[in-house]
């Protein structure tokens, strides 16, 4: 760690501000949009910005046009000067911590409309939650004005949505994929993880492991269908709730009935008061 916290931008001007002074130096930009209470994933994301580009921003925003109505908008962790203290010991050179207000000033009336990826999985069980990411996310890399953007493959539906607004928008940057940090066990590294019990932690890792299995079964030819029904079955009995188990096309996020193409099995489960989701990629063996 270099033990130096980095310089803090409150307002877009700010961050324009710094960031215009790099652009114009011919420095290469990247931005790591977080929602903060940081892990090692979220320093995943900083380090691939840090291999590509000279100089890296990380936003820290809790965005509340993602949350539904019942969801944990006013709970979930806000640690500002521990996220400080980890961005300081990965080298970032700018953070951007915005206020709701300079995010959604008074009279603030647009939202982005998200279609294609955003259809299904996480999009029918969390209604308008890809557009209230797809906004802030517009938001962010047209103030930010960065050469890249990093998002992890933990969120791959969101991963997609993005890249796919950005396609169809002609926003100037490229979104970069990392790949999904994981505990020894197999458990996706999220920031929702601190509300497991010890035992709930003790049985989250099974959803990876089921859904493991179960990629290499389709793999090998065997029928979808029958192979993800006993795995919600095994993962029921083990106490998870299941929102999703499917397979879908690894670009499109069209659901698979058979493995044809390059696919995604991803999966959204309940175990306790905590939402799980994850995926992996499924390839013919």
């Amino acid at each position: 760690m270099n033990g130096k916290s980095p310089p803090v931008a409150r307002s877009v001007a700010g961050l324009r501000r710094q960031v215009a002074l790099w652009r114009a130096a011919g420095e290469r930009v990247g931005l790591v949009p977080t929602m903060g209470a940081l892990h090692a994933g979220h320093l995943a994301l900083v380090a691939a910005a840090r291999g590509q580009c000279e100089r890296v921003v990380a936003s820290i925003f809790v965005n509340p046009k993602q949350f539904g109505p019942r969801e944990d908008f006013a709970t979930y962790p806000r640690p500002e000067a521990d996220d400080l203290a980890k961005l300081a010991g990965a080298a970032a050179d700018l953070v951007f911590i915005p206020p709701v207000g300079e995010m959604y000033p008074d009279g603030f009336a647009t939202t982005i409309s998200t279609g294609g990826p955003s259809q299904g999985l996480c999009g029918a069980q969390r209604p308008g939650h890809f557009d209230g990411v797809a906004t802030v996310v517009a938001k962010l890399l047209i103030q930010a004005t960065a050469n890249a953007a990093y998002f992890g493959e933990k969120d791959y539906q969101q991963l997609m949505v993005v890249r796919r607004m950005a396609r169809d928008l002609d926003l100037p940057v490229e979104i970069v994929g990392v790949p999904t940090v994981r505990e020894p066990d197999g458990l996706a590294l999220s920031s929702r993880n601190v509300y497991l019990s010890a035992e709930e932690r003790r049985v989250a890792p099974h959803l990876n492991r089921a859904m493991r299995e179960a990629a290499a079964e389709i793999g090998r030819g065997a029928a979808p269908g029958p192979v993800l029904e006993r795995a919600v079955a095994s993962l029921t009995g083990l106490g998870f709730a299941i929102e999703y188990l499917e397979l879908r096309d690894g670009v499109t996020l069209t659901r698979l009935f058979e493995l044809s193409r390059p696919a995604r099995l991803l999966a959204a489960a309940h175990l306790g008061h905590t939402r799980l989701i994850d995926n992996i990629p499924v390839a013919r063996t």
